[in-house]
């Protein structure tokens, strides 16, 4: 069956359909990542969004009941350039395409993946449709223009947990996460750090959470624009417009487990796995009260901070991985290390 990917701007790739027949629109992105694609695809920072994969060959080793970061896949569309007809590997449960299709997610392969890449880096991640059912071009383009887009949309409030749970029940140290679409490798690094942790939704009132008496309040990742989520932002964002800082929508975004960032503190390169669409501008944030301790090598965004008084810090990537290198998660020890401070 034919599918179609239609932009904007009036780009169109015609390709073929896998995972679930019908129409879905979102922000078209990608990603570099050369594996990890069900990670990537149950990371709920990608809600609203329809995910090119820059690898060009996706499915070889099936999905497994093991490395989802969260209940089900939250993308609207997933993008390859081949799709594996064998799912091999001895952890596989099924296929990716029976993994989408019972999703209700809808895949297309067979297009120039290296062409959209390409063009998205021109002309910046944009709004788009994914269909099988409607193949008029001129109205799919249409449609595309006529979407949402992520700019102003409260996706948190989509992908946060309904109540507050008990990841873990034992642990020296509590740890209270604010769920605005966190991935489990965040909750599980902390509880292989003797940590108890217990999980709130976004929208839970600063009672609750204090309720619990936490040694350390973890802000996880999230989906879509920092500043349309007035109840609660996204971990590093959050904290960045707390301070006073702006944010503001990167031309295409970083989404991958290559990208180099600089830890200023020691000048060593972290490979570090990132996607977020959205950035605290670096010349917004008070450096009376803020140290800039993290820079992204690529093109010199803010990628980490900390505050000068208080025990505060943050970074824009994903210290957790799943998918990634392991660079970074040193970061959770010095999480630790605060917590340890406070009961010294």
């Amino acid at each position: 069956m034919k599918a179609y990917l239609a932009l904007e701007d009036g780009v169109v790739f015609e390709g073929k359909a896998f995972g679930c027949k019908g129409l879905s629109e979102g922000e078209i992105v990608f990603n570099t990542s050369m594996a990890g694609y069900q990670e990537i695809l149950t990371d709920p920072s990608y809600k609203g969004q329809i995910i090119c994969m820059t690898y060009p060959l996706i499915g070889n080793y099936g999905i497994n009941t093991e490395d989802f970061e969260s209940l089900r896949p939250h993308c609207s569309g997933f993008v390859v350039k081949e799709l594996s007809g064998v799912a091999s590997n001895w952890r596989a449960g099924g296929t990716l395409s029976s993994f989408l299709n019972k999703h209700k997610i809808i895949g297309i392969e067979g297009i120039d993946t290296r062409a959209l890449t390409k063009h998205i880096r021109d002309q910046g991640a944009m709004k788009a449709v994914i269909s099988t059912t409607i193949t008029n071009k001129t109205k799919l383009i249409k449609m595309a223009k006529d979407s949402l887009g992520l700019v102003g949309r409260d996706l948190v409030k989509e992908v946060t947990c309904k109540k507050a749970y008990e990841f873990n029940k034992s642990g020296k140290y509590k740890v209270a996460v604010i769920d605005c679409g966190a991935k489990y490798n965040i909750m599980r690094e902390l509880a292989k750090r003797n940590c108890k942790v217990r999980v709130f939704p976004a929208n839970s009132s600063a009672k609750d959470i204090l309720s619990s008496k936490p040694d350390g309040l973890m802000l996880s990742n999230g989906p879509g624009d920092p500043a349309a989520v007035t109840y609660v932002c996204l971990g590093h964002q959050m904290l960045g417009l707390a301070l006073g800082g702006k944010t503001y929508k990167l031309k295409f975004g970083h989404r991958g487990a290559n990208q180099p960032v600089m830890n200023l503190s020691n000048r060593k390169v972290e490979i570090t796995s990132q996607n977020h669409g959205f950035c605290v501008d670096i010349d917004s944030i008070d450096k009376d009260k803020v140290e800039i301790t993290h820079i992204n090598l690529n093109d010199k965004t803010l990628e980490g901070f900390r505050h000068k008084k208080y025990p505060v810090f943050c970074v824009q990537y994903h210290p957790e991985a799943s998918p990634g290198p392991n660079d970074s998660k040193y970061l959770f020890d010095e999480f630790i290390k605060l917590m340890k401070g406070s009961h010294a």
